[in-house]
């Protein structure tokens, strides 16, 4: 060619905190291979979004490319899909719909850049953005790995002790989150619309995680304001048919329900509350979805569609889609992951500020924290009201707040944090007594520098101490074999675990996500095996 195609993918990037020193280079990893770059990725100030070289992700993926260097327009395709994005447009062709972009394709001293999340999510791609060591996750969805908005991608939270009719607590919570977002862990695609495959794939998952030693799971039933429930309020999910609101022929979660329950393990129901859809297109949702039913509720960041908390009515709606749950289902425990506000992108709000704000809160952020409070507040008046034997907890990012933005925050200095980022006041939720247990996402490694394991878990075991709200620990266990810092090695796990071990305000472990136990990512099973059943043979 007479111009090297160099094509960048743009990701959506936190600020980072002024007083930090000069930010390491940021890495991309596919699959747990790390990609080479010959052109240092970067952040487009401009856009907020961090620019990187992409040519061994495109090779990586198979996917053909062309440069029209007259109306300066790249065109990428794959397995039947066609982006297309024109230099200057706000706008992306998806396959012939029009789809928003925060930021178009540039062309930068002869390398042309388009957008990561955006392209990496329409070409099969989970992408998930570690701030903390800079890093770009991205992962096949059929090799099942965790989903990612958000970091940390898709994630939930354990729970122990409860009085629900699941298995015994008394040797701490040890489950697994289940995603079952675009079918990464549960059901397979290869399932879809077959109810005893389903059930087959499930009970054989339940029967590897008791070999493990493990007692409870944690299974995303509203992925997109959708349900893997019977639902008078909320569409059934498309990834039990394919289709959105088609009836799968059965109940899916009555099944998962029984099916847990038998083995002696406890289940836990995970709802996404605030996520409307994965993309901003309507015309394959069901007619009783929120955006078809209530699109002055929604609101979009980038290629993802938000209920906006600010809404009162639409706070409750979510509240009513759990109580459905919770009040027709044999449940341990409901599970929220992080995902409130976004952490990225522009989240325009601004007119609802205006409108519901009765308590004439000044800073638009503070009302924000204002809203979530709220959320969980009446959730969990509303779950104890109706079931006190259910135990409620949420699964924040695993940093609260930098010491630095905060002399009460943790040792750490993460591009993104709970409180300033997803505007989740995780210490209030806590002081207050509104949820039963804190499952936070520390999915750094004991060696990681800008947010070390062990810091991360002694300040958790510091807010809780004191108050009725137990702790759990997410573990990244998606992470093994990438060549992050302290990945290299299912030890790093079992160290986790023994330093959680010498901390008695540590109640429980989860691991996120289900894919990479049940791939036993370098020998996961064994060590789990050896670590929880020591007498096994593995």
């Amino acid at each position: 060619m007479a111009m090297p195609l160099l094509f960048a993918l743009l990701l959506s990037l936190p600020t980072v905190h002024a007083s930090a020193a000069k930010l390491a280079d940021i890495t991309v990893y596919l699959d747990g291979v790390k990609l080479p770059a010959d052109v240092p990725p970067y952040i487009d100030p401009k856009a907020g979004a961090t620019m990187v070289p992409i040519r061994t992700v495109s090779e990586g993926l198979g996917a053909s490319i062309l440069w029209t260097q007259k109306t300066q327009t790249a065109t990428i395709a794959k397995d039947g899909d066609t982006i297309v994005l024109t230099s200057g447009k706000t706008t992306a062709a998806v396959n012939g719909s029009a789809v928003p972009l925060d930021a178009s394709v540039q062309n930068k001293a002869g390398r042309i850049m388009v957008p990561l999340r955006f392209i990496g999510e329409n070409l099969g791609l989970d992408v998930v953005w570690d701030p903390a060591v800079r890093s770009v996750i991205m992962r096949s969805r059929s090799g099942g790995e965790n989903e990612g908005e958000n970091g940390g991608g898709e994630q939930g939270g354990n729970q122990g002790g409860n009085e629900g009719g699941g298995g015994s607590t008394n040797e701490g919570l040890r489950g697994a989150w289940i995603s079952t977002v675009y079918n990464l862990d549960w059901p397979s695609t290869a399932a879809s619309g077959n109810e005893n495959k389903q059930k087959q794939e499930f009970s054989a998952m339940l029967d590897q995680f008791q070999r493990m030693g493990l007692n409870a799971v944690f299974l995303q039933v509203r992925p997109a304001s959708d349900a893997l429930y019977r639902s008078s309020l909320v569409p059934w999910s498309k990834v039990l048919t394919g289709t959105q609101g088609r009836d799968p022929g059965y109940d899916p979660l009555a099944y998962l329900v029984e099916e847990t329950h038998r083995r002696g393990m406890q289940f836990h129901a995970w709802f996404n509350p605030f996520r409307a859809n994965t993309d901003t297109k309507t015309a394959a949702l069901a007619g009783n979805h929120v955006a078809v039913q209530h699109p002055e509720w929604i609101v979009t960041t980038g290629t993802t569609s938000y209920i906006n908390p600010g809404i009162p009515e639409a706070r409750q709606h979510i509240i009513d889609t759990i109580m459905e749950v919770v009040n027709g289902y044999d449940i341990d425990g409901v599970h929220l992951d992080d995902y409130f506000y976004p952490s990225s992108g522009v989240f325009s709000d601004d007119a609802t500020f205006a409108l519901h704000n009765p308590s004439g809160i000044l800073l638009k952020t503070d009302w924000r924290r204002d809203n979530i409070n709220a959320f969980v507040r009446d959730l969990g008046v509303s779950i104890h009201a109706a079931k006190p034997s259910v135990s409620f907890g949420i699964s924040p990012f695993g940093v609260w707040r930098n010491a630095a933005a905060d002399p009460t925050g943790s040792d750490t200095k993460a591009g993104v944090t709970a409180y300033d980022s997803m505007y989740a006041d995780v210490r209030t939720w806590i002081r207050q007594g509104w949820i039963d247990y804190v499952a936070p996402q520390i999915y750094w490694s004991m060696s990681n520098a800008a947010a070390r394991y062990d810091k991360l878990v002694d300040w958790w075991s510091s807010e809780v101490a004191g108050t009725s709200v137990k702790l759990y620990i997410g573990h990244a266990t998606y992470k093994l074999g990438t060549t992050e810092a302290g990945w290299q090695s299912a030890g790093e796990i079992v160290n986790q675990l023994k330093y959680n071990a010498a901390h008695p305000m540590v109640q429980g472990d989860v691991y996120f996500s289900a894919s990479s136990l049940l791939k036993n990512t370098l020998g996961i099973v064994q060590a789990l095996q050896n670590y929880y059943v020591p007498n096994t043979n593995s």
